[in-house]
């Protein structure tokens, strides 16, 4: 479905909300390209360039040789040997977030940022009267687009699940929207790996279950899920069918703030562990500095290739209010683990224990969301 396709009908489904997810454009990559016009047209990529760094982030001249976020960077290099690397600049790129995210907040009170290049936002009171949940992401994407010289894409839709696999369909500098009644249609043409979550091995483990598309992933019970995927299988059953009863949250008191990532291929070596770590760091502190908190505990999590988890935490008396000492107690609590038994296909890294639990009289809640 493309953007000609308005959802001025939308109401056809009482009760349903409107939900966009705008996701920046290969966004490290192209704020250097931005930046810097001798980048533009090359392929870029933006993290470590050493034998054992990590891509975080690639720009589409570099995807196009197969290069992606999470990637290690030797691999990188050898599928684009021209491969332009840039070193990480969050402060620049905090402050775009930022031009961002108030645009966002022009057409709603309700955003939900996931990193510092995407969020959901519910339209669903149309604060400026502009009667379409579709118009309002054009105007967005249009705004982004003078105010900041970056494209976005974004994804229209009654929940959050297809909101953002909207955003993904027409990428990039794209707009894809999925009406009422058709969720459960589009999640069926789509390979498992579109999935969030489904990393490579993920779905080279479903391959072998026979599950190569939504479809086919709709056709398991829960029982053979739960089987095979563990807790995992519950967000799997329903991503299948097109449902997520998730709402915006805009200002939620955390339990926890953090992030994680999926590897493109999965890690082992102690120096990658270290460089994604410091990069996972980087992003959390500032979803930490955003929600106003302080926490005491700090827990490191990795899953293994085999899907195996571990975490380990530390807490400490005070309170930890700079990112060096966030830094400090993460690496820690990697070098406790390493060596490692096995590679590892995701890792991510929490502040938990925060300033604001005594005042959370609701039930848990983590603010643990994917980066890139």
């Amino acid at each position: 479905m493309s953007a000609a396709q308005s959802d001025d009908d939308e109401g056809e489904a009482q009760g349903l909300r409107k939900i966009i997810h705008v996701d920046m454009d290969a966004f490290f990559a192209s704020v250097e390209q931005r930046d810097n016009p001798g980048l533009r047209g090359r392929p870029v990529a933006v993290g470590g360039a050493g034998g054992r760094g990590v891509v975080a982030a690639a720009s589409y001249e570099a995807r196009r040789f197969g290069v992606r976020s999470a990637m290690p960077s030797a691999r990188a290099r050898k599928l684009c040997p021209d491969l332009i690397f840039c070193k990480t600049r969050f402060d620049v790129y905090r402050e775009v977030s930022r031009q961002i995210r108030a645009i966002f907040r022009h057409y709603t009170p309700h955003v939900e940022p996931l990193s510092l290049d995407e969020a959901y936002l519910d339209v669903t009171e149309d604060i400026r009267g502009i009667g379409s949940a579709t118009r309002i992401a054009e105007l967005i994407r249009q705004r982004i687009r003078e105010e900041t010289q970056l494209t976005a894409s974004a994804g229209v839709s009654y929940n959050k699940f297809l909101a953002k696999l909207a955003s993904d369909q027409n990428k990039p500098d794209g707009l894809c929207v999925i009406r009422p009644g058709e969720g459960a249609d589009f999640v069926r043409a789509l390979p498992v790996r579109r999935f969030h979550g489904v990393g490579p091995r993920g779905a080279e483990k479903m391959a072998g279950l026979g599950i190569g598309t939504g479809g086919d992933l709709a056709e398991k019970d829960i029982a053979f899920l739960r089987t095979h995927f563990g807790s995992f299988a519950d967000y799997l059953y329903r991503a299948a069918r097109g449902i997520d009863l998730r709402p915006v949250r805009a200002n939620r008191i955390r339990k926890s703030v953090g992030g994680e990532r999926t590897f493109f291929e999965d890690i082992s070596g102690g120096r990658a562990l270290r460089e994604t770590l410091e990069t996972i760091i980087g992003i959390v502190w500032e979803r930490i500095e955003q929600a106003k908190t302080r926490g005491h505990t700090v827990t490191l999590k990795l899953r293994y290739a085999d899907f195996t988890l571990k975490t380990r935490a530390r807490t400490v008396p005070h309170w930890v209010e700079t990112q060096a000492e966030f830094a400090r107690l993460g690496h820690a609590l990697l070098e406790e683990l390493l060596p490692l038994p096995q590679p590892i296909r995701l890792m991510g890294l929490t502040l938990s224990s925060l300033e604001s639990d005594a005042r959370d009289e609701r039930g848990p809640d983590t603010a643990q969301l994917s980066l890139l």
